[in-house]
């Protein structure tokens, strides 16, 4: 194995270790977040750094660059916190990315994208029709990380649409019956597939195939 150490991360040339830490951490699920302006332009935004804060109550956060330049997704939270989440599928991998180019704020990523927005349940922000798993969700806190400038968001799931054969009977998400893809780093999309499920484990207990 080579060792690459702090020093020699810090001498990388910087897209060279943008590369480097953000496939570090491994495989990230990828997400569309609908969020919409003011001026109800729709936008949206391609993340792959959600993560699960608990379930109860039903939260969790993701994370926004620092906003040096305009964050459209960070300006339409702060004025309006009510979002969408949008599982990315191997059908739309290609529309999704594009989503990551720097439109204008006036621009609507849905129309430049080839994506079709909806409302359901009567949520005011955009879901992604295309997406098989999707949730409604509302922005309850921002944390400025002093570190690096990046934003957390830190938000509430509150409706969940999802169709009803990727729904197991104990409630597990079938993400591989849905085609959610995951991400190495910033543009590299992976298919998911399942080794299967183990049981729960307990101490001096063989630990089981289900």
């Amino acid at each position: 194995m080579i060792k690459i150490d702090k020093t020699n991360i810090n001498n990388l040339e910087k897209r060279d270790r943008i590369r480097l830490i953000n496939s570090l951490t491994g495989v990230k699920s990828v997400n569309l977040i609908g969020t919409q302006s003011v001026e109800d332009t729709k936008n949206l935004s391609i993340v792959s750094s959600l993560f699960h804060l608990g379930a109860d109550p039903a939260l969790f956060g993701f994370v926004i660059r620092p906003d040096v330049v305009p964050r459209d997704t960070l300006i339409n939270l702060r004025s309006h916190p009510y979002f969408t989440v949008n599982h990315v599928n191997e059908d739309i991998i290609e529309r999704a990315h594009q989503t990551s180019a720097r439109y204008k704020a006036e621009e609507c990523e849905f129309e430049r994208c080839d994506l079709n927005p909806e409302y359901l349940n009567n949520h005011p922000a955009p879901f992604v029709k295309e997406s098989n798993i999707k949730f409604a969700a509302k922005m309850i806190r921002e944390i400025k990380i002093d570190e690096n400038g990046t934003h957390i968001i830190i938000c509430e799931v509150l409706c969940i649409h999802i169709d009803e054969h990727l729904l197991g009977d104990d409630y597990l998400i079938n993400i591989v019956g849905a085609n959610s893809i995951g991400a190495n780093g910033l543009d590299e999309y992976l298919k998911i597939t399942s080794l299967g499920r183990l049981d729960y484990a307990k101490p001096n207990k063989a630990i089981k195939w289900v």
